[in-house]
């Protein structure tokens, strides 16, 4: 066993899973996520413009689920869980690649994020480059 603990919350204007987009480059909006004072350190080097990994908890996610049809598609078939990128799973990470709009404070704002409001954040990593970049 281990603990994850949120570090900060997700603020958009999704509220409905069935509503909202499957991936953030189909529509999703911008969003603000706002990072727990623990972690504002944290934030130090964010800049607008940069490309981050974000690591959502899908707090709302059906975690007994091990097979789906991809994207809702009764056509399709049945699918291990592990070979989509469906919100419903055991352990319900959500993965979003954002760029940074706008950081005020303890606030960032991202374009193009389908996590819905009130989602817990886990992490933020940067996007890496080619080996000769990093």
């Amino acid at each position: 066993m281990f603990e994850l603990s949120p570090i900060g919350v997700v603020s958009s204007a999704l509220t409905d899973a069935a509503s909202a987009p499957k991936q953030g480059d189909e529509g999703a909006p911008d969003a603000w996520l706002h990072f727990d004072p623990a972690v504002a350190d944290g934030l130090a080097d964010l800049a607008p413009g940069q490309e981050v990994l974000l690591l959502t908890w899908f707090d709302r996610a059906d975690r007994g689920v091990l097979s789906v049809r991809p994207r809702g598609a009764a056509d399709r078939p049945l699918t291990g869980v592990f070979s989509t990128r469906s919100p419903d799973r055991p352990n319900p990470i959500g993965l979003h690649r954002v760029t940074v709009l706008e950081v005020d404070g303890r606030r960032v704002k991202v374009n193009n994020l389908e996590a819905l409001d009130g989602t817990p954040i886990v992490d933020v990593k940067p996007v890496l480059g080619g080996v000769g970049e990093r």
